[in-house]
C-alpha cells in the first residue's frame, strides 16, 4: 500500500475497514426518549468544561432501534443525554452509550467521539407497553416504559404535546450535539482530547407520539446510568424519523 492508498481507507483494517465513509444515513429509526429531572451535582460532575448546566436538571435517557443504517446495518442503542450550554448556545452533551453492533461502536468512537460501549440494548412492544431495556453483563440496568402510541391522553400535558410536535422533534433531532473525543497515542498519553460537534440532518418525522412514561435505573459498575437518579418523570416521546448523521467539527480542543 502507498501513501495515497494508506490516506484512502475509510478505517482499520485498512483491508476490510469497520465501516465505510460516510456520511450515515438511518431509515425508520425509531426513539423512546424518557426525559426527567436528576441532581444538580451529578450533572455538574459529568459536564466536561467549557459545558455548563442548563436550567433545570435534565437528563434525556434514550432507547433507539435502528433497523435500517448505511454502512452500520441494523442494531439498537440506549443511553443518556445531558441538555447544557456550550457558551449561551444550547447544546445536548451525549454522556454515555451502549449498543450491540461493532461498526457504529468502532465508527462513532474513532470519527465523532461517541462514548460508546457494548451492551445489549432493546426497544420493543409488549403487547400494549413500549418497552425499553439495557443489559450489560447479563444485568439489567435499565427499563423504560410508556403506554404505545397513545392517542388521547386524559390529562393533557402541555410538555407531551411539545415531545409529539413533529416540527419540535425535528428541532430536537437537529440541536447541536457534542461529545467529548478522547483517544490516547501509543505512547500512553492523550493524543485526542476534544468536545466534538455535530447537526443530524432530519428527512423525515413519519410518527410521533408522548405520554407518560417510567424509568428504573440499577447501579452498575461498568454502566453507571444509574449516578443520575430520577427525581421528577417529565414525560416520554415516541417517534420515527429518517436521518442522517454527517460529519462533525472540532469546538474546543483541549490540547491547544
Amino acid at each position: 500500500m502507498n501513501k495515497k492508498d494508506i490516506l484512502a481507507t475509510a478505517g482499520m483494517p485498512a483491508q476490510a475497514p469497520s465501516y465505510p465513509k460516510g456520511p450515515y444515513r438511518f431509515v425508520n429509526r425509531e426513539y423512546l426518549i424518557i426525559t426527567y429531572q436528576t441532581d444538580a451535582a451529578a450533572i455538574r460532575a459529568a459536564l466536561p468544561e467549557p459545558l455548563k448546566p442548563a436550567p433545570g436538571n435534565l437528563i434525556a435517557y434514550e432507547f433507539i432501534k435502528m433497523p435500517d443504517s448505511s454502512g452500520f446495518g441494523d442494531y439498537q442503542e440506549s443511553g443518556v443525554v445531558i441538555p447544557c450550554l456550550f457558551g449561551k448556545q444550547p447544546v445536548n452533551f451525549t454522556c454515555m452509550m451502549f449498543l450491540n453492533d461493532e461498526p457504529p461502536l468502532t465508527g462513532g468512537r474513532e470519527i465523532w467521539g461517541f462514548p460508546k460501549k457494548y451492551g445489549e440494548p432493546e426497544l420493543k412492544v409488549v403487547r400494549d407497553t413500549l418497552t425499553g431495556t439495557l443489559k450489560y453483563d447479563d444485568e439489567i440496568v435499565a427499563l423504560g416504559t410508556m403506554q404505545y402510541k397513545p392517542e388521547n391522553l386524559m390529562q393533557p400535558n402541555p410538555d407531551h404535546a411539545k415531545m409529539r410536535d413533529p416540527n419540535e422533534i425535528a428541532k430536537r433531532l437537529g440541536k447541536t450535539q457534542v461529545n467529548l473525543k478522547l483517544i490516547p497515542g501509543v505512547d500512553g498519553k492523550m493524543s485526542i482530547a476534544q468536545l466534538v460537534a455535530y447537526n443530524m440532518q432530519v428527512e423525515e418525522i413519519k410518527g410521533a407520539w408522548s405520554g407518560h412514561a417510567r424509568l428504573h435505573l440499577v447501579p452498575h459498575v461498568n454502566a453507571p446510568v444509574a449516578d443520575f437518579p430520577v427525581r421528577k418523570i417529565i414525560g416520554g416521546s415516541h417517534f420515527i424519523a429518517d436521518i442522517t448523521l454527517p460529519y462533525g467539527r472540532v469546538i474546543h480542543d483541549y490540547l491547544k
